[in-house]
């Protein structure tokens, strides 16, 4: 009986604990984002970046860039630091992943090669994604920038050759040790008007909260799609 009673304890403190930390978690990542927007390993990320110490107010999740013609460049994930600006693109597989930075298709490959599928280039999606934000911070082109490309789920990085200076591919277990290097390693710069960039960052999130907005981009990419075409 007496064991039965202990095992009972240690059950409602665990689940105790679990719902505890659940909601911590929650109202932390509700700090920058809501917990319905973008993916869950985004999310996932950005409830690592905070718990690093990088300041929610230098954090900006799901961002749409307004391009020409009204189009729109989804962006991931984008940080602020002393060092310069940080974009992610997050990708979440499995398989083996074979890639080379200067092709448009890399290879997923499962079944131990019975099955393969291409997808886009992240490094070069991630570039043009820079690019855009080159485009928006345009009084803050000499800023540094940084392309981190994180791989979620149970793949291997089997084969990943020539990605460039500047360009980070790392699975999640790695990414805050990928970033402290970069902060670590890198020399600081001064944003001589933060706040307009945080102004710019921040509409590009609000963006975001437009179903509108959510479903033109969508609708632009499948016509990329169908005409192969790669913008994003």
């Amino acid at each position: 009986m007496e064991l039965i009673l202990i095992a009972c304890f240690v059950l409602v403190i665990t689940c105790f604990l679990l719902i505890y930390n659940k909601i911590r978690n929650l109202k932390l990542l509700n700090t920058v984002t809501r917990s319905d927007r973008g993916t869950k390993s985004e999310r996932d990320l950005v409830l690592k970046l905070l718990k690093m110490g990088i300041p929610s107010d230098m954090i900006f999740h799901d961002l749409y860039l307004q391009k020409n013609k009204g189009t729109f460049s989804q962006i991931d994930l984008v940080i602020l630091t002393n060092v310069g600006i940080i974009v992610f693109e997050i990708k979440e597989y499995s398989g083996w992943i074979f890639g080379n930075g200067n092709y448009a298709q890399w290879t997923q490959v499962l079944a131990y090669g019975r099955s393969k599928y291409s997808f886009y280039n992240p490094i070069m999606q991630n570039k043009k994604h820079i690019e855009e934000l080159k485009k928006q911070l345009k009084f803050f082109e000499n800023a540094p920038y940084y392309s981190i490309v994180v791989f979620y789920g149970d793949c291997v990085l089997k084969d990943i050759s020539f990605v460039p200076n500047g360009t980070f591919l790392v699975k999640s277990n790695r990414v805050l040790e990928v970033l402290s290097i970069i902060i670590k390693n890198n020399v600081q710069f001064q944003f001589a008007k933060i706040n307009e960039v945080v102004r710019i960052l921040k509409a590009a999130v609000l963006n975001g909260e437009s179903k509108e907005i959510q479903n033109q981009h969508i609708e632009y990419i499948n016509e990329m799609l169908r005409k192969d075409i790669r913008l994003e």
